[in-house]
């Protein structure tokens, strides 16, 4: 039996991707994950963070991300698409991509938490349940895989906690890469660090930047009324 769990690092962010990942671990080896430490990654620094991403990929079945760049934020809310369901389209092109999974855990960002799941089922091309739903067997007779969605599902579940992580590091990596393609110190990429703020002002006409920066978030809408022209 297979346990995945799935969450997200760069939700709130104003530059750089949002990363989803999935991290998926057979049922006898789930004891390992909180033996070695693994937990929200909102809870450990940084260096304990890549410590563990290894201890995770050595326990785990399969690892997954993916990794949705600002261009594409920007497309779909300019079409009216929410975050919450592009978030749940990517999250189930990777449940999709991966085996033998009988549940599913994820962390859930809309107000009603079973939302999510049901946004993920209806996105998925997988046979799915989700509790307190009726669900058919598939047509060979096996199990739908079991969607779990609950807020804050990366502090009560191990492998959500490790699927932050490996989302977290995928995250930090990309920013740190596009502030050495640039040529320019763009910090932790949120809107709450004065030196992504000050990064972006600095480099108002630089148009390789504004591909990577959201220009629906309101820190854009606020920023570009006196700073950002090529942003808008």
């Amino acid at each position: 039996m297979i346990i995945c769990g799935g969450d997200e690092a760069g939700r709130g962010a104003f530059v750089g991707p949002l990363v989803v990942a999935v991290v998926s671990v057979k049922k006898s080896l789930m004891h390992k994950l909180p033996e070695m430490g693994v937990r929200d990654s909102k809870l450990l620094p940084k260096k304990r963070r890549e410590q563990l991403y290894g201890s995770i990929m050595d326990v785990a079945e399969d690892v997954r991300v993916s990794a949705i760049s600002a261009s594409e934020i920007n497309e779909a809310m300019k079409a009216g698409v929410s975050i919450n369901t592009l978030e749940a389209k990517h999250f189930a092109m990777l449940l999709d991509e991966t085996k033998g999974v009988s549940t599913f855990y994820i962390d859930s960002p809309d107000v009603v938490a079973e939302k999510f799941g049901v946004r993920i089922k209806a996105l998925s091309y997988s046979q799915t349940s989700i509790p307190g739903i009726k669900s058919r067997r598939g047509r060979d007779g096996a199990k739908p895989i079991r969607i779990v969605a609950e807020h804050k599902a990366d502090s009560r579940y191990p492998v959500v906690s490790a699927a932050s992580i490996i989302a977290k590091i995928h995250r930090d990596h990309e920013v740190e890469r596009l502030s050495r393609l640039l040529k320019i110190d763009l910090g932790s990429g949120y809107p709450s660090d004065s030196k992504t703020i000050g990064a972006v002002k600095a480099n108002h006409r630089n148009a390789e930047l504004s591909q990577y920066v959201r220009k629906y978030w309101k820190t854009s809408t606020n920023i570009k009324q006196t700073h950002l022209p090529n942003f808008a």
